[in-house]
C-alpha cells in the first residue's frame, strides 16, 4: 500500500531529528506532566486542590466520568463507507461494514448514537445519572485512509471536537485524534489539539497499516505526547495482517477476543522494546481492564525481564514496573467486580478509571456496576471521577 511504502521508506534519521527537538519541548511542559500521573504527583483529591465538590456519603451519588466514548462526524462516516466497499484483507471490515455498509432495509447498527452528541447522548447520560462523557473518534478513526485525507479529516474531527466540548463544557470533554500514517503531521496536530484545541488527550488505534508506535518511525508521535504532557488512550482495533489468520474464524476478531488480543500485544511491544525507556515521561491509557495485562504481570516479568537482548528485548525495567510509571486503565467494557478487585490491588487505585463504551455497551449496567461493586466510599469516587479529573485534566 502506498501509505506503507511511504512510512517503511522514511530515514530513521527522521526519529532521530525528532528527538533532538524534544528538548525543547519537554521544558516547556514537565511541569503539566508530572502534575497529571499518579507516580509523579500522587494525588488523590481534587485537581484543583479545592475541597472535593462531589463527596462521596455512604455510598450515594457520585460524580460519573466516563472514559471510553466513542462518537464520530459524518465525513469520517462516509470515508470509512468508502474503504469498507473497497473491500480487503482486514479484519476490521467486518464491523465496520454493519455499521457503515448495511444492506438496504437493515437498520443502522450503532452509527446513529455514534453521529449523534446534542440528544440522544445527553438524554442517556441523564437517564443513569452520567455527569460527563470523555469523546473520542470511534475506532478506526483515520488511521485507514491515505496520508493527506487522514491528516485533513483528524483536523476536522479535532475541531468538531472542540466546539461540541465549549457547547457543553460541563458534560463533554474530548481526545484528539491524528494521522499515523504521516507522523510529521500528527505530531503537529497533536500540539494543536491540546495547546490551541485544549482536547484533553489523544487516541490511537492500535496499530496503522501493521506499523507499531514502538517502531522509531512512530517516536514522533511519543515525542508529541510525552512533551505535551497528555495521555495516549491506546484503544484495540481487529488483529493487524501480519496475526489475522486464527481470527477469521468464529468472529472472534473483534471484542469477544481479538481486540485484547491486539492491544495487549501493542502495550507489551512498547515495554520490552525498550522505546519507554526513551520516552519516560510517556502516559498511556489502556481501556478493557488494561486488556488482561495485570492478570498476565507476574509472567511478563519472569519471562521479560531485563537482559534478553539475544531475544531481541531492550527493556530496562521489568513490564511491571514499566506499567507502575506509563500506565492507567479504564474498565470499559468489563463489568466483572472480581477483575475490578484484583487490578486495585495489582497496579493501584490510582490509576483505574470507570468507562462505558458507548455506543457499544449500554449505559445502565456499567453504571450500576460502578455502584454495585464491593467498593470503599473513597475508591469509588476515584474510580468514578477523581482519577479521570486528574489524569486527563478535566476541570468542572
Amino acid at each position: 500500500m502506498p501509505a506503507r511504502r511511504r512510512l517503511v521508506s522514511r530515514k530513521q534519521s527522521e526519529g532521530r531529528m525528532a528527538i533532538d527537538r524534544r528538548t525543547a519541548l519537554v521544558r516547556m511542559s514537565t511541569t503539566v506532566a508530572a502534575s497529571t500521573w499518579p507516580a509523579l504527583a500522587g494525588a488523590t483529591g481534587s485537581p484543583r486542590g479545592e475541597q472535593d465538590p462531589w463527596p462521596p456519603v455512604g455510598g450515594r451519588r457520585v460524580r460519573k466520568i466516563a472514559t471510553e466514548e466513542a462518537w464520530s462526524i459524518p465525513e469520517v462516516a462516509e470515508a470509512v463507507r468508502d474503504v469498507v466497499r473497497q473491500r480487503g484483507p482486514s479484519l476490521d471490515l467486518k464491523l465496520l461494514a454493519q455499521i457503515y455498509d448495511a444492506p438496504p432495509g437493515t437498520p443502522p447498527r450503532f452509527l446513529p448514537e455514534l453521529l449523534d452528541v446534542d440528544t440522544v447522548r445527553l438524554a442517556e447520560m441523564d437517564a443513569s445519572g452520567v455527569d460527563m462523557h470523555l469523546l473520542s473518534l470511534t475506532m478506526p478513526g483515520v488511521q485507514m485512509f491515505e496520508p493527506d485525507m487522514g491528516v485533513a479529516l483528524a483536523r476536522l474531527s479535532n475541531d468538531r471536537l472542540s466546539e461540541i466540548v465549549r457547547r457543553h463544557p460541563t458534560r463533554l470533554a474530548g481526545l484528539a485524534s491524528f494521522a499515523p500514517q504521516d507522523p510529521g503531521a500528527a505530531a503537529k496536530e497533536m500540539e494543536r489539539a491540546i495547546n490551541t484545541l485544549k482536547l484533553n488527550g489523544f487516541i490511537v488505534n492500535s496499530h496503522t497499516q501493521g506499523v507499531y508506535l514502538d517502531e522509531p518511525r512512530s517516536w514522533p508521535i511519543l515525542e508529541a505526547a510525552e512533551a505535551l504532557g497528555a495521555p495516549l488512550y491506546l484503544h484495540p482495533r481487529a488483529p493487524s495482517d501480519g496475526m489475522a489468520a486464527p481470527f477469521r474464524d468464529y468472529r472472534i476478531e473483534g471484542a469477544v477476543w481479538g481486540y485484547g488480543v491486539e492491544a495487549g500485544t501493542h502495550a507489551v511491544r512498547l515495554m520490552l522494546s525498550g522505546v519507554l525507556d526513551r520516552f519516560p515521561r510517556l502516559r498511556i491509557v489502556l481501556g478493557h481492564m488494561g486488556e488482561a495485562l495485570p492478570f498476565w504481570m507476574w509472567r511478563l516479568d519472569f519471562m521479560g525481564a531485563p537482559g534478553a537482548r539475544a531475544a531481541g528485548r531492550t527493556n530496562q525495567l521489568k513490564p511491571s514496573e514499566y506499567f507502575q510509571r506509563h500506565f492507567a486503565i479504564t474498565t470499559s467494557g468489563v463489568e466483572d467486580p472480581l477483575a475490578l478487585r484484583f487490578c486495585i490491588n495489582k497496579i493501584g487505585i490510582d490509576s483505574i478509571m470507570w468507562a462505558i463504551d458507548y455506543p457499544y455497551q449500554p449505559t445502565a449496567p456499567a453504571v450500576a456496576f460502578l455502584e454495585s461493586a464491593p467498593l470503599s466510599d473513597q475508591e469509588r469516587a476515584q474510580i468514578a471521577y477523581r482519577n479521570a479529573e486528574r489524569i486527563f485534566r478535566i476541570t468542572e
